[in-house]
This record gives C-alpha cells, structure tokens and sequence, in this order.
C-alpha cells in the first residue's frame, strides 16, 4: 500500500470566548445592586474612567434649530459627553451604530423615600443573655463557662453543638460546662438554651405556675401524635377526657417554638426595580430605571495623553501610553456591555408586556403560558441572553413588582383544548386552601376533583408538589379541632 502526502485547506467557524465578551455575559445577569457595585470597582481602578452629570436630563429636547444656534464651547461640552462623538478613539467600532436608547427613562430623587432614616437598633440575643449573665451573680468561673454557652446558642435560641465537642473546641470542663446550662435554661426568653424542640417545649412548660404534670407527660411521650394531631390516640393513651386534651393542645400551640427569633434582625430587603411599565391611555409604555446608575465617560485628560499632547504625556513614555490604551479598551468594552445591558432588558420587558396584555390588565389570574423561546423568537436572541436578562431583574407594573422570571410558566392542558399558565392554577390552588373549612379540609384529591370541575386536568402529585411550593401544609395538618 503506498503512503501519499496531501495538502488540504479547510475552513472552519468557532466562537471564542474573549474577555470582552466573558465580561458582557457577567453584566447581563448581575443584579441592579451587583451592576453598581461593579461600575463603582470600575471606577475605582480605571483611571480612563469618570463619572459625569448628566444636566440635561429633566430639560426638554433641543429643536434642530436651537441645536445649530449652540456655541462652539456647548457642542465641544457634548461631544466630550458623548462616548460616540470622540471619533479619535474609533467609538463606531465598539458601539452599535443603529442603537437608540430606549425612550423614558425614569429618575429623580424625589419619589424616592429615604429608608436610611427608618433604620433603628434592636437588641441582639446575645446581648440579651450576656446582660442577663452580668445580673446573675455568678463568680468568674462561672460567668467564663455561661459565656461559652452563650456563644453556642444559635438565632432560633437553640444550643444544637453537643455538650462533649463544645468542652473539646473550648477546652473547658464536659462535666462543669454542662452543669451550667440549667442555668441559661432559665434565662429569658423561655426555652431559650434547649437542644431540641421536646425540651424547648419542656422548659416552657417549666415555667407556667399551673400543675404540668399531665402537659409534661404528654410532650415527652406523645409529640408524635401530637404533630399529627391525633388527639384521639393521646386521650386514650394517658387516659384523660378529650377536653383536657384540647387545653393542653392550646396551651402548646401558644408556645414558641424558636424562642430565639424574636431577637433576630429584620433582614428587609427592599427591591429597586430595572424596569417600569407604565399604562398611558390605552397603551403600556416601558421605561428603564437608570436613577443611581453612574454615567461613564473616558477622562479628557487620558484623552489628551493619547492624543499626542507632550505636556501631559512628558516623561511618561511608551509604557504609559500602553497602559493606557489598555485601559482605554477596558472602558470601552464596560460602556458598551452596559448600553448593551440596557438595550436587552427593554427590549425583553417590551416583548413580555406585548405577550402578556391580559395580566396587565386582568390581574395574575389571567397570566398565560409562555416560556423563554417565545420572547428570545420576538427579539431575535437565543433563550440563554434571555434567561440571564431576567434573572434578578424586577419590573415595576401597575399590578405590583414582579421578578420578569414571573411571566415565564409552563402550560396546564384544559378540557375545552386551551391551556392555563401553572401561576394561574397555584393562585386557584391557593384560593380553594384559603376558603376551605378548617375542620375539614380539602384534601390534595379533593382540590383535583375542584379544579376538573373547572376544566383543569392535573394530576395529585402536581397538585402537592404546587401546594409544597406554596407553603401549605397537608390537610392532615392543617385540621383544627379547636
């Protein structure tokens, strides 16, 4: 067999993952909060970069007449403004030269309401039990070893560290350690220092005045039966009336489970929208919410250097010139990822709103199904740019603020050949929960048989797996006796 050598020329296409691009995926799925902080970074460590005012915004557009009036001074103002006016930099290679901003943007300080000024201080659980510790009257031994477990409770006001691992990391005594947390036990508040919920529940009783010998008897035997509310099996297995049962049921019920949370920090978060939709007549209108955002620009004084101007670049030599064309480039590239950030998230939230008439104006009930191919085939983007574009990104319509993850939901099949949006049919799930009897309520056949009523067919599991996300309990615990 004889052997040949050929030369063969072959084309081929590959999507490189530059760091520009790399950088332009991360801005796109940030939040509004991690896309400041990141620009505030930016700014910090690209000395190309500057923050500038925009004065212009709340004034009215310029007529073409009033632009040709404008001084040479005004229009060298703009165009050092403008990103896309300093042509020496070759701004119509970075950016789009057919990008418009989206119109209205929403600013201005005024609607805003200063949350700093409700930010108040509250006592922390620990600083609760140490200020108890100080008026115990313990010696320093013992203050040492109440300290330790202290230290050890968590934000429930359980200590959960076993005694024998928190004498070995503290390097105290198991025996003495373990003596003093009767003592926290009868700190405040009640069944703060339990290791679990049975003696949480124990200590609490503990502390009522009235005789517990039947309530303690029948948390340590019978909280089982309790959980399940199987009142009947604890009346017959400690040989009381059902009546007395009951009160002692209540008497439970009315204890706090996570002693501990009443001393924790309200963790609000409050959500500053991307977007707003607006209804103006018979028309919603989108708006980007660009109020805090800084606004970028490359510093004339780099600009000068770049230009060739020798007093500012005197002693600086090629390395500086490097350095900051390197700069230059990474500016650039943020400016443009941002405009190209902006531009995304309007256009998804204008094709979502163009999608999804009957939410706005009918409510959530009237969500309809959709998913993220049907707006990534309106705007001409592939579903991944979608998906990222709105992840924790929030809009702020007429019906509330709604993550835009929100308008995306499977489809449920209906008897009549339609389909109805799974949000749609958790908010009925959760209206038929709300209006049931609590003596008697539905079970998750039950709510299936309801919803076929309705010309909705689905099935039992998906009926509990959309009642599991909803954070309801099963019927069996949500019956009251009382």
């Amino acid at each position: 067999m004889a052997m040949q050598l050929k030369t063969s020329l072959k084309l081929s296409q590959q999507l490189r993952m530059t760091p520009q691009l790399q950088q332009a995926i991360k801005l796109l799925q940030l939040s509004r909060l991690e896309l400041e902080g990141a620009i505030r970074k930016e700014l910090d460590e690209n000395p190309v970069l500057e923050e500038f005012e925009d004065s212009t915004v709340d004034e009215p557009a310029k007529t073409e007449v009033e632009k040709s009036e404008s001084t040479p001074d005004s229009q060298e103002a703009v165009a050092a403004s403008d990103p896309r006016a300093q042509e020496e930099f070759e701004w119509e290679n970075y950016l789009d030269t057919n990008y418009k901003p989206p119109q209205g943007t929403v600013g201005g300080s005024d609607e805003i309401m200063n949350y700093e000024n409700l930010i108040s201080t509250t006592t922390s659980l620990h600083d609760h039990l140490m200020w108890q510790l100080g008026l115990g009257g313990f010696n320093e031994e013992e203050q040492a070893l109440m300290a330790v477990l202290i230290s050890y409770v968590d934000d429930d006001g359980y200590v959960k560290t076993p005694m024998e691992e928190i004498a070995k990391e503290e390097e105290v005594d198991l025996i003495e350690v373990t003596e003093m947390l009767p003592f926290l036990q009868e700190f405040d508040p009640a069944g703060v220092g339990a290791r679990d919920l049975k003696e949480c529940l124990l200590i609490q009783a503990k502390h009522l005045e009235e005789d517990t010998n039947d309530l303690v008897k029948l948390i340590n035997e019978h909280i089982k039966d309790l959980e399940k509310k199987n009142y009947g099996g604890i009346a017959k297995a400690m040989n009381i009336p059902m009546e007395d049962v009951v009160e002692m049921c209540k008497t439970i019920y009315s204890m706090d489970p996570k002693p501990g949370r009443a001393y924790m920090p309200q963790d609000t978060q409050f959500v500053t929208p991307d977007v707003y939709v607006y209804k103006v007549g018979e028309e919603y209108m989108v708006a980007l919410n660009e109020d805090g955002l800084p606004r970028l620009r490359i510093s004339n004084l780099y600009k000068n250097i770049l230009k060739g101007d020798k007093t500012q670049s005197e002693g600086g030599g090629e390395t500086a010139q490097n350095y900051i064309q390197d700069k230059l480039r990474s500016a650039v590239w943020l400016i443009k990822s941002i405009h190209q950030r902006q531009r995304t998230i309007y256009k998804v939230t204008e094709s979502i709103v163009k999608h999804q008439q009957d939410f706005f104006e009918k409510g959530p009930g009237f969500i309809k199904p959709m998913i993220l191919r049907d707006i990534a085939n309106d705007i001409g983007m592939h579903e991944s740019t979608v998906s990222r574009v709105t992840t924790n990104k929030y809009v702020h319509t007429p019906r509330g603020i709604f993550e835009l993850k929100y308008f995306f939901n499977s489809g449920i099949s209906k008897t009549d050949g339609d389909s109805l949006a799974s949000e749609s049919v958790k908010l009925k799930i959760k209206h038929l929960v709300s209006d049931e009897d609590d003596k008697n309520p539905l079970s998750d056949q039950k709510i299936v048989e309801l919803l076929k009523k309705d010309g909705i067919q689905i099935a039992r599991r998906t009926v509990a797996k959309y009642r599991d996300m909803l954070r309801i309990l099963p019927s069996s615990k949500r019956k009251k006796m009382f």
